[in-house]
């Protein structure tokens, strides 16, 4: 229950893959109150369904497009937010539907917009602190001298390609939260997240490993979609989360910083990984790129390590492992 010693914690988007790992870590400490808010246009509550139990744990079917008044909401009652308001603010909600990103296009661009805009009105009205949740996207393609993309690096993207709604849209929500700052004064910062995998992630929906894992274990071909030389990062999910938790309470002003893994890695080599360790008789085949799946560049993570002590902390293989058994598990129920 709510208590002056306690964080009323809102997560935007805590339903999805990192959102419910975030909540999850959060509700460890027994200081917080957990409001997960969600629309379910793309996330599972499968996800959050295991927090049910936790006292201090609320969820909301919610879309952030629309103003949001949290005083006087029956399920979040018991937080008491009239008398002890809002502490902290992670805005994770954004569709990023690989193989249905046409279906999202409209909610992707609300989200980017409209519910940035909102969780600043309420990081405001309640001197919340707040964290966006952005993307390695808002610096463009990878370069092509392959140097590592810094915070302070200005990217570039095309903002009229059939992926403007979300690489222009995470750019957008950056400016949003950066003039709240200047003009309110809140407490705002910003995650740039690259790469991520893990369990939770949606199968079925043309993530780049859960369709490797889910192919290699019914024997299919995994398919990249580009070349031999496709090459990325990978970062495991909870080494994210903890990145984020760790920029929240960094010192007010620490701006940007990058979180994810600065080891590049072929993809037919993780692949390949894939298969060895499903034990799967599978092939690595290569069809042409998805509009959604491009190669992006590499995190320079100097400022995570210094400014927030934070360094990706699990291997790619014990990762995989991880997400091979929760694919495993899930493959049929879904």
């Amino acid at each position: 229950m709510a208590s002056t010693n306690m964080k009323n914690i809102l997560i935007t988007g805590g339903a999805g893959f990192i959102g419910s790992y975030l909540a999850e870590r959060l509700l460890r400490d027994n200081e917080n109150n957990v409001i997960v808010l969600d629309s379910l246009v793309n996330s599972n509550p499968r996800n959050i369904a295991h927090l049910l139990h936790y006292p201090n744990f609320a969820f909301l079917k919610f879309d952030i497009t629309k103003p949001l008044e949290l005083e006087g909401v029956k399920e979040i009652e018991k937080f008491k937010i009239k008398f002890y308001g809002l502490q902290e603010i992670y805005h994770l909600a954004c569709p990023t539907s690989a193989k249905n990103f046409d279906k999202f296009k409209i909610q992707t661009l609300e989200a980017n917009s409209l519910g940035t805009r909102n969780v600043c009105e309420l990081a405001v009205k309640y001197k919340a602190k707040i964290v966006l949740a952005s993307s390695s996207v808002v610096y463009g393609h990878r370069p092509a001298d392959g140097h590592y993309f810094k915070e302070e690096d200005v990217g570039v993207v095309d903002h009229l390609t059939p992926r403007g709604c979300y690489d222009e849209g995470k750019r957008f929500a950056e400016t949003i939260l950066a003039t709240y700052e200047q003009v309110y004064g809140i407490d705002a910062k910003i995650a740039r997240i690259f790469r991520t995998f893990g369990p939770r992630q949606r199968l079925f929906d043309g993530e780049m490993i859960p369709d490797f894992i889910l192919d290699a274990l019914e024997g299919r071909d995994l398919v990249i979609y580009g070349d031999e030389n496709f090459l990325t990062t990978l970062c495991f999910v909870s080494d994210i989360v903890d990145g984020m938790i760790r920029l929240m309470d960094a010192p007010k002003g620490s701006g940007a910083v990058n979180l994810g893994s600065n080891n590049d890695i072929k993809l037919v080599e993780v692949a390949n990984k894939i298969i060895e360790l499903t034990g799967s008789s599978s092939k690595v085949v290569f069809e042409k790129p998805l509009l959604f799946m491009t190669q992006l560049g590499i995190p320079d993570v100097r400022k995570a390590k210094e400014l927030l002590g934070w360094l990706p902390l699990v291997t790619l293989e014990n990762g995989l492992k991880e997400a091979i058994d929760y694919t495993r598990a899930n493959k049929s129920a879904l």
